[in-house]
Protein backbone atom coordinates (compact mmCIF):
# COMPACT_ATOMS: atom_id res chain seq x y z
CA UNK A 1 0.00 0.00 0.00
CA UNK A 2 1.41 3.03 -1.04
CA UNK A 3 1.16 6.48 1.33
CA UNK A 4 0.57 9.60 -0.24
CA UNK A 5 -0.04 13.52 1.38
CA UNK A 6 -2.07 16.09 -0.19
CA UNK A 7 -3.76 19.19 0.91
CA UNK A 8 -6.56 18.79 2.58
CA UNK A 9 -9.80 19.07 -0.01
CA UNK A 10 -12.95 16.37 -0.46
CA UNK A 11 -12.28 14.06 -3.84
CA UNK A 12 -14.26 14.28 -6.30
CA UNK A 13 -14.28 10.57 -6.47
CA UNK A 14 -13.47 7.40 -4.59
CA UNK A 15 -13.94 6.53 -1.41
CA UNK A 16 -13.29 8.57 1.83
CA UNK A 17 -12.48 8.53 5.46
CA UNK A 18 -14.05 10.78 7.54
CA UNK A 19 -13.60 11.23 12.01
CA UNK A 20 -15.81 11.70 14.88
CA UNK A 21 -14.85 12.35 18.54
CA UNK A 22 -16.97 10.37 21.39
CA UNK A 23 -19.91 11.21 21.28
CA UNK A 24 -20.79 11.75 17.80
CA UNK A 25 -19.43 15.29 17.21
CA UNK A 26 -18.13 14.92 13.71
CA UNK A 27 -14.56 17.37 12.61
CA UNK A 28 -14.31 19.82 10.45
CA UNK A 29 -13.47 18.07 7.53
CA UNK A 30 -16.63 15.52 8.07
CA UNK A 31 -19.07 18.49 8.92
CA UNK A 32 -18.26 20.11 5.02
CA UNK A 33 -18.74 16.24 3.38
CA UNK A 34 -21.77 15.87 5.31
CA UNK A 35 -23.18 19.60 3.94
CA UNK A 36 -22.03 18.21 0.70
CA UNK A 37 -24.06 15.40 0.98
CA UNK A 38 -26.98 17.09 2.00
CA UNK A 39 -27.14 15.53 6.09
CA UNK A 40 -26.03 11.72 4.89
CA UNK A 41 -23.47 10.88 7.54
CA UNK A 42 -25.70 12.86 10.42
CA UNK A 43 -28.97 10.60 9.36
CA UNK A 44 -26.25 7.56 9.09
CA UNK A 45 -25.21 8.16 12.74
CA UNK A 46 -29.05 9.16 13.68
CA UNK A 47 -29.82 5.84 12.62
CA UNK A 48 -26.52 3.50 13.75
CA UNK A 49 -24.98 3.39 17.25
CA UNK A 50 -21.99 5.18 16.31
CA UNK A 51 -20.78 6.81 18.96
CA UNK A 52 -17.77 7.85 17.79
CA UNK A 53 -15.86 5.94 20.02
CA UNK A 54 -12.13 4.69 19.17
CA UNK A 55 -12.41 1.42 17.29
CA UNK A 56 -15.91 2.14 15.93
CA UNK A 57 -16.57 3.01 12.31
CA UNK A 58 -19.56 3.56 9.78
CA UNK A 59 -19.82 3.28 6.35
CA UNK A 60 -22.50 4.98 4.02
CA UNK A 61 -22.03 3.65 0.16
CA UNK A 62 -22.94 5.92 -2.62
CA UNK A 63 -23.94 9.00 -0.51
CA UNK A 64 -25.99 11.81 -2.32
CA UNK A 65 -25.31 14.76 -4.17
CA UNK A 66 -21.39 13.28 -4.86
CA UNK A 67 -19.48 10.77 -7.22
CA UNK A 68 -17.95 8.88 -4.22
CA UNK A 69 -18.41 5.40 -3.43
CA UNK A 70 -18.35 5.49 -0.30
CA UNK A 71 -17.72 7.34 3.18
CA UNK A 72 -15.78 5.57 5.78
CA UNK A 73 -16.91 7.37 9.47
CA UNK A 74 -14.11 6.41 12.09
CA UNK A 75 -14.24 7.32 16.09
CA UNK A 76 -11.15 8.99 17.41
CA UNK A 77 -12.34 8.79 21.36
CA UNK A 78 -12.08 11.55 23.24
CA UNK A 79 -10.38 14.70 21.46
CA UNK A 80 -8.15 15.49 24.37
CA UNK A 81 -6.71 12.03 24.59
CA UNK A 82 -6.10 11.73 20.93
CA UNK A 83 -1.91 11.66 20.96
CA UNK A 84 0.62 10.10 19.05
CA UNK A 85 -0.27 6.36 20.12
CA UNK A 86 -3.63 6.77 19.32
CA UNK A 87 -3.26 8.36 16.12
CA UNK A 88 -1.10 5.46 15.55
CA UNK A 89 -3.48 2.43 16.23
CA UNK A 90 -6.50 5.31 14.37
CA UNK A 91 -4.15 4.49 11.53
CA UNK A 92 -3.60 0.87 11.66
CA UNK A 93 -7.47 0.38 12.01
CA UNK A 94 -8.38 2.59 8.90
CA UNK A 95 -5.93 0.52 6.99
CA UNK A 96 -7.63 -2.65 7.99
CA UNK A 97 -11.52 -0.89 7.40
CA UNK A 98 -9.77 0.39 4.22
CA UNK A 99 -8.48 -3.39 2.82
CA UNK A 100 -11.91 -4.69 3.64
CA UNK A 101 -14.29 -2.22 1.50
CA UNK A 102 -12.32 -4.01 -1.98
CA UNK A 103 -11.46 -0.29 -2.93
CA UNK A 104 -8.11 0.63 -4.63
CA UNK A 105 -7.52 3.90 -3.64
CA UNK A 106 -8.92 5.46 -0.14
CA UNK A 107 -8.60 9.49 0.33
CA UNK A 108 -8.26 10.13 4.37
CA UNK A 109 -9.97 13.70 5.04
CA UNK A 110 -7.25 14.14 8.11
CA UNK A 111 -8.04 17.06 10.58
CA UNK A 112 -4.96 16.70 13.28
CA UNK A 113 -2.53 18.08 11.25
CA UNK A 114 0.61 17.16 13.43
CA UNK A 115 -0.88 13.39 14.07
CA UNK A 116 -0.64 13.13 10.33
CA UNK A 117 2.30 11.33 10.12
CA UNK A 118 2.08 9.17 13.36
CA UNK A 119 -1.24 8.00 11.61
CA UNK A 120 0.68 7.20 8.22
CA UNK A 121 3.27 5.16 10.73
CA UNK A 122 0.48 3.17 11.99
CA UNK A 123 -1.35 2.38 8.58
CA UNK A 124 1.76 1.10 7.08
CA UNK A 125 2.92 -0.65 10.39
CA UNK A 126 -0.80 -2.38 9.62
CA UNK A 127 -0.26 -3.03 6.54
CA UNK A 128 2.42 -5.94 6.55
CA UNK A 129 2.12 -9.07 4.99
CA UNK A 130 4.19 -12.11 5.09
CA UNK A 131 2.64 -13.99 1.75
CA UNK A 132 5.75 -15.08 0.28
CA UNK A 133 5.14 -18.92 0.89
CA UNK A 134 1.31 -18.44 -0.26
CA UNK A 135 0.93 -19.46 -3.72
CA UNK A 136 -2.83 -20.77 -4.28
CA UNK A 137 -4.53 -16.88 -3.47
CA UNK A 138 -7.01 -16.00 -5.52
CA UNK A 139 -7.41 -11.88 -6.84
CA UNK A 140 -9.76 -12.09 -4.14
CA UNK A 141 -7.99 -13.61 -1.47
CA UNK A 142 -5.33 -10.43 -1.38
CA UNK A 143 -5.50 -6.93 -0.77
CA UNK A 144 -7.39 -4.86 -3.25
CA UNK A 145 -6.09 -1.79 -1.60
CA UNK A 146 -2.92 -0.03 -3.18
CA UNK A 147 -2.99 3.63 -2.09
CA UNK A 148 -3.73 5.69 0.53
CA UNK A 149 -3.81 9.45 0.38
CA UNK A 150 -3.84 11.45 3.92
CA UNK A 151 -5.25 14.95 2.94
CA UNK A 152 -3.75 17.38 5.52
CA UNK A 153 -3.01 20.73 6.06
CA UNK A 154 0.22 20.68 7.07
CA UNK A 155 1.00 17.78 4.00
CA UNK A 156 4.53 19.49 3.19
CA UNK A 157 5.67 18.72 6.80
CA UNK A 158 3.93 15.35 7.39
CA UNK A 159 5.64 13.56 4.08
CA UNK A 160 8.62 14.99 5.38
CA UNK A 161 8.77 13.63 8.78
CA UNK A 162 7.31 10.23 7.55
CA UNK A 163 10.07 10.03 4.95
CA UNK A 164 12.04 9.15 8.20
CA UNK A 165 9.76 7.13 10.07
CA UNK A 166 9.31 5.38 6.98
CA UNK A 167 13.44 4.45 7.05
CA UNK A 168 12.17 2.71 11.17
CA UNK A 169 9.19 1.14 9.64
CA UNK A 170 12.12 -0.94 7.10
CA UNK A 171 13.76 -1.94 9.91
CA UNK A 172 10.60 -3.38 11.91
CA UNK A 173 9.81 -5.13 8.37
CA UNK A 174 13.06 -6.61 8.12
CA UNK A 175 12.86 -7.88 11.53
CA UNK A 176 8.97 -9.13 10.71
CA UNK A 177 10.43 -10.90 7.58
CA UNK A 178 13.22 -12.70 9.49
CA UNK A 179 11.19 -13.92 12.44
CA UNK A 180 8.83 -15.16 9.94
CA UNK A 181 11.10 -17.25 7.99
CA UNK A 182 11.36 -21.26 8.60
CA UNK A 183 14.18 -22.87 10.06
CA UNK A 184 15.04 -24.84 6.71
CA UNK A 185 15.12 -21.12 4.99
CA UNK A 186 16.80 -19.28 7.63
CA UNK A 187 19.27 -20.69 9.67
CA UNK A 188 22.95 -19.43 10.48
CA UNK A 189 24.65 -18.88 7.10
CA UNK A 190 21.53 -17.72 5.42
CA UNK A 191 20.87 -15.11 8.33
CA UNK A 192 24.49 -13.97 8.11
CA UNK A 193 23.92 -13.33 4.17
CA UNK A 194 20.57 -11.85 4.88
CA UNK A 195 22.07 -8.86 7.18
CA UNK A 196 24.84 -8.78 5.03
CA UNK A 197 22.37 -6.64 2.73
CA UNK A 198 22.82 -3.80 5.36
CA UNK A 199 26.24 -2.94 3.47
CA UNK A 200 24.28 -1.08 0.99
CA UNK A 201 23.50 1.36 3.75
CA UNK A 202 26.75 1.88 4.26
CA UNK A 203 26.59 -0.57 7.71
CA UNK A 204 30.34 -2.33 8.32
CA UNK A 205 29.68 -5.88 8.64
CA UNK A 206 32.22 -8.59 10.16
CA UNK A 207 31.77 -12.14 10.00
CA UNK A 208 33.11 -14.87 12.59
CA UNK A 209 32.73 -17.95 11.63
CA UNK A 210 33.73 -21.63 13.92
CA UNK A 211 37.16 -21.39 13.39
CA UNK A 212 37.13 -17.51 14.75
CA UNK A 213 35.46 -18.25 17.28
CA UNK A 214 37.48 -21.18 18.68
CA UNK A 215 40.36 -19.12 18.56
CA UNK A 216 38.58 -16.58 21.00
CA UNK A 217 37.54 -19.19 23.38
CA UNK A 218 33.63 -19.10 22.96
CA UNK A 219 33.25 -22.33 24.44
CA UNK A 220 29.58 -21.63 25.32
CA UNK A 221 28.43 -19.84 22.35
CA UNK A 222 30.04 -22.95 20.41
CA UNK A 223 28.43 -25.58 22.78
CA UNK A 224 25.07 -25.34 21.89
CA UNK A 225 25.97 -25.56 18.02
CA UNK A 226 27.56 -28.67 18.54
CA UNK A 227 24.04 -30.90 17.39
CA UNK A 228 23.58 -29.23 14.56
CA UNK A 229 25.19 -29.71 10.82
CA UNK A 230 24.30 -26.31 10.76
CA UNK A 231 27.73 -23.65 11.38
CA UNK A 232 27.52 -21.35 14.16
CA UNK A 233 28.46 -17.78 13.46
CA UNK A 234 28.54 -14.33 14.95
CA UNK A 235 27.92 -11.37 13.00
CA UNK A 236 29.30 -7.56 13.86
CA UNK A 237 27.40 -4.79 12.44
CA UNK A 238 28.79 -1.25 12.91
CA UNK A 239 27.61 2.06 11.75
CA UNK A 240 29.68 5.14 12.78
CA UNK A 241 27.21 8.05 13.05
CA UNK A 242 28.59 9.84 15.38
CA UNK A 243 32.11 11.45 16.34
CA UNK A 244 35.13 9.02 15.42
CA UNK A 245 36.37 9.19 19.21
CA UNK A 246 33.03 8.22 20.58
CA UNK A 247 32.20 4.96 22.31
CA UNK A 248 29.28 2.95 20.85
CA UNK A 249 26.35 2.17 21.91
CA UNK A 250 26.43 -1.58 21.72
CA UNK A 251 22.99 -3.96 21.09
CA UNK A 252 23.29 -7.75 21.40
CA UNK A 253 21.25 -10.51 19.88
CA UNK A 254 19.99 -14.30 20.56
CA UNK A 255 19.95 -16.01 17.18
CA UNK A 256 18.91 -19.67 18.01
CA UNK A 257 17.65 -20.14 14.31
CA UNK A 258 15.62 -22.99 15.59
CA UNK A 259 15.30 -24.24 19.37
CA UNK A 260 14.63 -28.31 20.28
CA UNK A 261 15.85 -27.44 23.30
CA UNK A 262 18.53 -30.48 22.37
CA UNK A 263 18.91 -33.31 24.50
CA UNK A 264 16.59 -31.48 27.38
CA UNK A 265 14.76 -31.81 24.41
CA UNK A 266 11.00 -29.89 24.43
CA UNK A 267 7.87 -31.26 24.17
CA UNK A 268 6.07 -31.21 20.54
CA UNK A 269 3.51 -29.42 20.80
CA UNK A 270 4.01 -26.29 19.85
CA UNK A 271 7.80 -26.73 18.92
CA UNK A 272 7.09 -25.11 15.47
CA UNK A 273 7.15 -21.89 17.16
CA UNK A 274 10.82 -21.80 17.53
CA UNK A 275 11.77 -20.85 13.99
CA UNK A 276 11.23 -17.40 16.30
CA UNK A 277 14.25 -18.20 18.67
CA UNK A 278 15.88 -15.65 17.13
CA UNK A 279 13.96 -12.62 17.75
CA UNK A 280 16.77 -10.92 19.76
CA UNK A 281 18.81 -11.13 16.84
CA UNK A 282 16.67 -10.14 14.41
CA UNK A 283 15.53 -6.84 16.10
CA UNK A 284 19.14 -5.91 16.87
CA UNK A 285 19.21 -6.40 12.73
CA UNK A 286 16.16 -4.01 12.18
CA UNK A 287 17.37 -1.53 14.26
CA UNK A 288 20.78 -0.90 12.70
CA UNK A 289 18.82 -1.45 9.25
CA UNK A 290 16.97 1.68 10.82
CA UNK A 291 19.28 3.70 12.09
CA UNK A 292 21.49 3.05 9.10
CA UNK A 293 18.45 3.95 7.00
CA UNK A 294 17.74 7.38 8.67
CA UNK A 295 21.48 8.08 9.05
CA UNK A 296 21.41 8.60 12.52
CA UNK A 297 23.82 10.37 14.74
CA UNK A 298 25.77 8.19 16.67
CA UNK A 299 28.11 5.38 16.65
CA UNK A 300 26.41 2.09 17.27
CA UNK A 301 27.59 -1.75 17.27
CA UNK A 302 25.62 -4.76 16.94
CA UNK A 303 26.39 -7.98 17.40
CA UNK A 304 24.40 -11.33 17.08
CA UNK A 305 25.06 -14.58 17.72
CA UNK A 306 23.55 -17.46 15.00
CA UNK A 307 23.63 -21.23 16.15
CA UNK A 308 20.79 -23.77 15.77
CA UNK A 309 19.79 -26.02 18.83
CA UNK A 310 19.65 -29.80 17.76
CA UNK A 311 19.84 -33.02 19.82
CA UNK A 312 22.18 -35.64 17.73
CA UNK A 313 24.95 -37.82 18.47
CA UNK A 314 27.65 -35.21 19.09
CA UNK A 315 25.23 -32.67 20.65
CA UNK A 316 26.07 -30.92 24.47
CA UNK A 317 24.65 -33.28 27.31
CA UNK A 318 23.54 -31.87 30.91
CA UNK A 319 26.33 -32.14 33.00
CA UNK A 320 28.84 -31.06 30.26
CA UNK A 321 31.15 -27.96 31.32
CA UNK A 322 31.90 -25.27 29.06
CA UNK A 323 34.85 -22.79 29.05
CA UNK A 324 33.21 -19.31 28.25
CA UNK A 325 35.11 -16.27 26.26
CA UNK A 326 35.23 -14.52 29.37
CA UNK A 327 36.79 -17.50 31.08
CA UNK A 328 34.45 -18.50 33.61
CA UNK A 329 33.41 -22.03 33.19
CA UNK A 330 29.41 -23.18 33.18
CA UNK A 331 28.23 -26.76 34.28
CA UNK A 332 25.31 -27.49 31.35
CA UNK A 333 22.14 -28.34 33.54
CA UNK A 334 19.32 -27.79 30.85
CA UNK A 335 20.30 -27.74 27.12
CA UNK A 336 17.06 -25.61 26.51
CA UNK A 337 18.61 -22.75 28.46
CA UNK A 338 20.70 -22.28 25.52
CA UNK A 339 19.88 -18.22 24.73
CA UNK A 340 22.10 -17.45 27.83
CA UNK A 341 25.21 -19.41 26.89
CA UNK A 342 25.05 -17.41 23.29
CA UNK A 343 25.00 -14.52 24.55
CA UNK A 344 27.30 -14.77 27.10
CA UNK A 345 29.87 -14.93 24.47
CA UNK A 346 28.77 -12.30 22.13
CA UNK A 347 28.15 -10.11 25.47
CA UNK A 348 32.35 -10.38 26.33
CA UNK A 349 33.25 -10.29 22.97
CA UNK A 350 31.52 -6.89 22.50
CA UNK A 351 33.13 -5.46 25.88
CA UNK A 352 36.77 -6.61 24.72
CA UNK A 353 36.61 -5.56 21.25
CA UNK A 354 34.75 -2.07 21.71
CA UNK A 355 34.46 -0.98 25.10
CA UNK A 356 30.69 0.18 24.20
CA UNK A 357 29.67 2.92 26.64
CA UNK A 358 26.54 0.84 27.02
CA UNK A 359 25.05 -2.28 26.54
CA UNK A 360 21.43 -3.84 25.42
CA UNK A 361 20.73 -7.41 24.68
CA UNK A 362 17.93 -8.80 23.85
CA UNK A 363 16.39 -12.61 23.61
CA UNK A 364 13.01 -14.33 23.65
CA UNK A 365 14.98 -16.30 26.73
CA UNK A 366 12.54 -17.44 29.04
CA UNK A 367 9.15 -19.15 29.02
CA UNK A 368 9.03 -18.15 32.65
CA UNK A 369 8.73 -14.08 31.41
CA UNK A 370 5.24 -14.87 29.64
CA UNK A 371 4.03 -16.48 33.32
CA UNK A 372 5.18 -13.22 34.80
CA UNK A 373 3.90 -10.27 31.95
CA UNK A 374 1.88 -12.25 29.95
CA UNK A 375 2.13 -10.63 26.52
CA UNK A 376 1.75 -6.91 27.44
CA UNK A 377 5.44 -6.09 28.43
CA UNK A 378 8.73 -7.42 27.92
CA UNK A 379 11.15 -8.38 30.72
CA UNK A 380 13.49 -5.14 31.61
CA UNK A 381 16.49 -6.26 34.06
CA UNK A 382 19.17 -3.65 34.51
CA UNK A 383 22.24 -2.71 36.67
CA UNK A 384 21.62 1.48 35.70
CA UNK A 385 18.89 3.54 36.60
CA UNK A 386 19.30 5.69 34.59
CA UNK A 387 19.41 3.24 31.28
CA UNK A 388 16.59 1.64 32.58
CA UNK A 389 14.35 4.69 33.10
CA UNK A 390 15.85 5.92 29.88
CA UNK A 391 14.53 2.30 27.94
CA UNK A 392 11.10 2.16 30.04
CA UNK A 393 10.21 6.09 28.68
CA UNK A 394 11.27 4.75 25.00
CA UNK A 395 8.80 2.35 25.20
CA UNK A 396 6.40 3.82 26.41
CA UNK A 397 6.77 6.82 23.51
CA UNK A 398 6.23 4.18 20.50
CA UNK A 399 3.53 1.50 22.74
CA UNK A 400 6.11 -1.45 23.11
CA UNK A 401 6.12 -1.57 26.69
CA UNK A 402 8.44 -2.75 29.20
CA UNK A 403 8.83 -3.86 33.19
CA UNK A 404 11.19 -3.90 35.47
CA UNK A 405 11.97 -6.85 37.47
CA UNK A 406 14.73 -6.78 40.33
CA UNK A 407 17.81 -8.08 40.63
CA UNK A 408 20.06 -9.35 43.60
CA UNK A 409 22.41 -11.75 45.39
CA UNK A 410 19.90 -14.38 46.82
CA UNK A 411 18.98 -14.77 42.79
CA UNK A 412 22.82 -14.92 42.03
CA UNK A 413 22.92 -17.56 44.14
CA UNK A 414 20.64 -19.85 42.75
CA UNK A 415 22.85 -20.20 39.86
CA UNK A 416 25.68 -21.53 41.96
CA UNK A 417 27.35 -24.83 40.74
CA UNK A 418 29.00 -27.45 42.97
CA UNK A 419 31.46 -28.15 40.32
CA UNK A 420 32.00 -25.14 37.87
CA UNK A 421 31.96 -21.08 38.63
CA UNK A 422 28.04 -21.44 37.88
CA UNK A 423 25.57 -23.33 35.76
CA UNK A 424 22.68 -22.15 33.18
CA UNK A 425 19.77 -22.61 35.45
CA UNK A 426 18.68 -21.85 38.80
CA UNK A 427 15.42 -23.64 39.30
CA UNK A 428 11.48 -23.00 38.66
CA UNK A 429 11.70 -19.88 41.00
CA UNK A 430 12.17 -16.59 39.51
CA UNK A 431 13.73 -18.34 36.11
CA UNK A 432 13.80 -15.20 34.06
CA UNK A 433 15.55 -13.32 36.93
CA UNK A 434 18.19 -16.14 37.63
CA UNK A 435 18.70 -16.01 33.65
CA UNK A 436 19.16 -12.42 33.97
CA UNK A 437 21.73 -12.61 36.68
CA UNK A 438 23.56 -15.53 34.53
CA UNK A 439 24.39 -12.67 32.01
CA UNK A 440 25.08 -10.20 34.83
CA UNK A 441 28.08 -12.12 35.79
CA UNK A 442 29.50 -11.20 31.90
CA UNK A 443 29.23 -7.46 32.43
CA UNK A 444 32.26 -5.60 33.31
CA UNK A 445 32.23 -4.31 36.51
CA UNK A 446 30.45 -0.98 36.20
CA UNK A 447 29.06 -0.74 32.89
CA UNK A 448 25.74 -0.05 32.29
CA UNK A 449 23.55 -2.83 30.93
CA UNK A 450 20.34 -3.67 30.39
CA UNK A 451 18.58 -7.43 29.62
CA UNK A 452 15.85 -6.95 27.60
CA UNK A 453 13.31 -10.49 27.95
CA UNK A 454 11.27 -10.37 24.63
CA UNK A 455 9.87 -13.94 24.78
CA UNK A 456 6.64 -12.48 25.43
CA UNK A 457 6.60 -9.70 22.40
CA UNK A 458 8.61 -10.90 19.61
CA UNK A 459 5.71 -13.20 18.53
CA UNK A 460 2.08 -12.31 18.73
CA UNK A 461 -1.18 -15.25 18.12
CA UNK A 462 -3.59 -12.56 17.25
CA UNK A 463 -3.85 -8.71 15.47
CA UNK A 464 -3.08 -5.72 17.11
CA UNK A 465 -4.20 -2.11 15.99
CA UNK A 466 -0.68 -1.64 14.22
CA UNK A 467 0.73 -5.26 14.14
CA UNK A 468 -0.70 -8.14 12.05
CA UNK A 469 -0.46 -11.82 14.14
CA UNK A 470 2.74 -12.88 13.54
CA UNK A 471 6.31 -11.83 13.88
CA UNK A 472 6.23 -8.27 15.69
CA UNK A 473 9.02 -6.46 15.15
CA UNK A 474 8.76 -5.44 19.05
CA UNK A 475 11.69 -3.46 19.75
CA UNK A 476 12.96 -1.88 16.33
CA UNK A 477 11.03 0.81 17.12
CA UNK A 478 11.93 1.10 21.41
CA UNK A 479 15.21 1.25 20.96
CA UNK A 480 15.67 3.67 17.42
CA UNK A 481 13.47 6.16 19.88
CA UNK A 482 16.19 5.04 22.93
CA UNK A 483 19.21 6.09 21.36
CA UNK A 484 17.32 9.25 19.28
CA UNK A 485 16.61 10.60 22.58
CA UNK A 486 19.47 10.22 24.72
CA UNK A 487 22.80 9.16 22.38
CA UNK A 488 22.20 11.12 18.94
CA UNK A 489 24.84 14.40 18.96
Amino acid sequence: MKISFSDLAIPATGAVVVFATEGGDLMPSAVALDEATGGAVARAIKASTFKGKAGQSLEILSPANVELSRIILCGIGKEAEFDVIAAQKLGGNVAVRSLATGEKDVTVLFDMDDLACDFATGATLRDYRFDKYRTTETKDDKPSLKSLAIATRQHKDAKKQFETAKKVIDGVFFTRDLVSEPANILYPESFVKEVSALEKLGVEIEVLDEKDMKKLGMGALLGVAMGSARKPYMVVMRWNGGKKKDAPVAFVGKGVTFDTGGISIKPAAGMEDMKWDMGGAGVVSGLMKALAGRKANCNVVGVIGLVENMPSSTAQRPGDVVTSMSGQTIEVINTDAEGRLVLCDALTYVQETYDPRLIVDLATLTGAIIIALGHENAGLFSNNDELATQITTAGLSVNETVWRLPLGKAYDDQIKSDIADMKNVGGRPAGSITAAQFLKRFITKDRPWAHLDIAAMAWSAKDSEVTPKGGTGYGVRLLDRFVADNYEI
